[in-house]
């Protein structure tokens, strides 16, 4: 099997079946266009509000694209109407992960009547690649995450055996054995008690590490959000220890479309009166919940640096739940003239294309570094879980990102670092260099 399992003349159906979060919906979304395009023909089988919340197809994609609705079971302890991750906190994961694996009748059934040729499914479903090995289906599994990331677990069998040795925090502040090239991959202290965590079995009966190495050995393939041109070592890394193929489908930036809504015009017209390259833009993703003091001291440092931000701050809905999560008092009055605080939806590619746009204050989800890196912005990275920290770690050793710095033991941070990180990349002499890196790196991002 190689990189053109799809590419001969053969038409195939393909399932798609991603976990229930955009940051991953939206890279199976991507792949499914991206796949029928060749002519092969999709199923993408979500539940019934997250496939409402899709935006529409290409109209010549329609016929080629099927979208399916197979309903989340009903689990104590997940709130109603919750179908993925922005709908719930993150104490409830643990019961969406159930629900998600109460989907099997369902999903099991639709590929008994359809019996489609593969399936390409996330990191959570560990009970599928057996009914598809029954029904003899294909079986690749998608990750729309860095290489990096999914090579830190290890090989598969470690991960089915709770990462074997490692357990204590420290085993994961320092590169895997495994990696035998120079890295500066690691966890900060606080971000690898999360890694620890994740060796540990939830309400789902089955730890993620477990999950995970359970669907990658049962798996033909290896599908991954990357290419051959950046950081490639991972590749071949990831190739060794599974055993398997390992194939780029690319980077995969959403087509950037023209956009009359509302919400953009309004935006647009404050960014058209800005400077050029003059504005920070800052977004920590959809899933985010900041703590009051974490909020403060963003929000504070930000009017300290003196420098023009947009800042995207659009609070995950959690089910309906309110948070008591406010700006610090008198905060908005005090920056009109400076920054901009949007508190719903944003569109992030049309504010990360408009040429005022200098840089990116950003979370580090694969999918905003991806996203801007395509436009060349420098990126000042403020990571918090999951692959974020990894992430930042890789990006600034490649000289186009400041990671604001953190406490190492509990994650703080503080407006004095927000600013001077902030005005290093934008305006003092020792962000050229940073400025320039983020340019040149365009021609891979952004090809």
């Amino acid at each position: 099997m190689d990189s053109d399992f799809m590419a001969n003349n053969t038409k195939l159906h393909v399932v798609m079946f991603p976990w229930l979060a955009f940051g991953h919906i939206m890279p199976f979304f991507e792949l499914s266009k991206f796949i029928s395009q060749k002519g092969h023909k999709i199923s993408f089988v979500s539940t019934p509000r997250n496939i409402d919340r899709l935006p529409r197809l290409p109209l010549h994609l329609v016929s080629l694209i099927t979208l399916v609705k197979i309903s989340l079971p009903k689990v104590e302890g997940l709130p109603e109407s919750a179908e993925a991750t922005m709908d719930i906190s993150n104490e409830d994961m643990p019961y969406l992960k159930k629900a998600f694996c109460g989907m099997e009748t369902g999903l099991t059934r639709f590929l008994e009547e359809s019996r489609p040729d593969w399936i390409i499914y996330d990191f959570t479903p560990h009970w599928l690649p057996p009914i598809a090995v029954r029904l003899g289906i294909s079986r690749a599994t998608f990750r729309a995450v860095s290489a990096w990331f999914l090579a830190f677990f290890g090989p598969s069998e470690t991960m089915m055996n709770g990462l074997d040795e490692r357990k204590k925090v420290e085993d994961f502040m320092i590169p895997p054995k495994w990696v035998r090239f120079k890295t500066k991959v690691a966890y900060r202290r606080y971000e690898a008690r999360w890694f620890v965590g994740s060796t540990q079995k939830n309400d789902s009966e089955f730890s993620d590490a477990y999950v995970n190495g359970k669907i990658i050995d049962g798996s033909e393939v290896i599908l991954l959000r990357h290419c051959r041109e950046f950081e490639p070592d991972w590749l071949k890394l990831l190739e060794e220890l599974h055993h398997k193929p390992v194939i780029p489908v690319g980077l995969m930036l959403p087509q950037l479309e023209e956009n009359d809504n509302e919400s953009w015009v309004s935006i647009k017209t404050w960014l058209d009166n800005q400077n050029m390259e003059a504005v920070v833009y800052v977004a920590l993703g959809s899933e985010l919940t900041l703590s009051q003091d974490q909020l403060n001291e963003l929000a504070l440092g930000l009017e300290l640096s003196g420098v023009p931000f947009f800042w995207a701050l659009r609070k995950p809905s959690q089910a309906g739940k309110s948070s008591s999560v406010d700006l610090p008092e008198g905060f908005e009055e005090r920056i009109k003239g400076q920054g901009m605080v949007w508190k719903s939806w944003a569109p992030q590619l049309n504010i990360l294309s408009h040429a005022s746009v200098g840089s990116f204050l950003t979370h580090c989800g694969w999918s905003s570094i991806i996203e801007g890196l395509t436009f060349g912005h420098p990126l000042i990275a403020l990571p918090f879980v999951v692959d974020q920290g990894l992430n930042a770690r890789v990006i600034a050793d490649k000289q186009v990102e400041i990671e604001i710095p953190k406490n190492d033991e509990d994650g703080s941070y503080t407006r004095s670092s927000v600013s001077n990180s902030i005005k290093l990349v934008m305006v003092e002499s020792g962000g050229k260099k940073i400025r320039g890196n983020a340019k040149e790196i365009r021609e891979i991002f952004g090809d």
